[in-house]
């Protein structure tokens, strides 16, 4: 199974958007929407950058 977008409401006129993995582990959670459309527009967004995204290593800084 693959891993899963969730959305939760965050108050009132809110919503945040949790990313979960296979087992249901959170794998990230997001900041909070204004609306629903926002919040789609972050799912596509998180999709598009995890797709191309590069891996940069800040453990050993100069």
């Amino acid at each position: 199974m693959a891993g899963r977008f969730e959305i939760h409401r965050a108050g009132d006129e809110s919503y945040r958007l949790r990313l979960t993995d296979s087992e249901g582990n959170t794998v990230a959670v997001s900041p909070t929407f204004k609306s629903l459309n926002h919040l789609r527009d972050g799912i596509r967004a998180m999709r598009e950058n995890a797709a191309t995204g590069i891996v940069v290593d800040l453990r050993q800084q100069a």
